[in-house]
């Protein structure tokens, strides 16, 4: 009997020994994936934040560059005008401003400011509200100006149109 007890204490021992075993390499397999899970994160990150700061750095030197590419603005002031529409008496009211491209542009407009709002006031008395009541219209209308007031001008220089105030009325 006594060796029956012995046997089943080594019987049991050795089911305990492989039971802690077990016990430790799941541990060690939980601490090791947490611990890898984490270097993965840490280092992922660290190339992220790197990725976003170049990406920050190309956004500003993008937009430093766009500010030095921006022209003079000039602004031209308010027109308010008679639209050509038939069926009814319309008036458009529309403030201008004049992106040139260098300051020898600007003393010119300056020089020709007359004949500049002339051209522009006969441009807009053309127009009917349908014609540039909508975006296309209006871009259409920006294009012209910068064809005609480029004309104007012995070597051109107008680079965009603005419109800062837009408003067609009925009377």
């Amino acid at each position: 009997m006594a060796e029956e007890n012995k046997e089943v204490n080594n019987e049991e021992e050795k089911k305990g020994g492989k039971k802690k075993l077990l016990i430790f390499l799941l541990i060690f397999l939980i601490i090791a994936g947490a611990g890898g899970f984490a270097a993965y994160k840490f280092l992922l990150s660290g190339k992220q934040e790197e990725n976003s700061e170049e990406k920050k750095a190309e956004q500003v030197v993008k937009e430093v560059n766009a500010v030095e590419q921006l022209g003079i603005m000039y602004d031209l002031g308010t027109f308010v005008v008679n639209l050509a529409d038939k069926d009814a008496d319309r008036y458009l009211k529309i403030t201008i401003v004049l992106e040139l491209e260098s300051d020898q542009v600007r003393m010119e407009v300056e020089k020709r400011l007359p004949q500049i709002k002339d051209a522009i006031t006969t441009l807009l008395l053309t127009k009917t509200s349908e014609e540039i009541k909508t975006a296309e219209g209006m871009e259409l209308l920006k294009e012209e100006i910068i064809k005609r007031v480029n004309a104007i001008l012995p070597l051109g220089g107008v680079k965009n149109v603005y419109f800062t105030e837009f408003v067609i009325q009925t009377a």
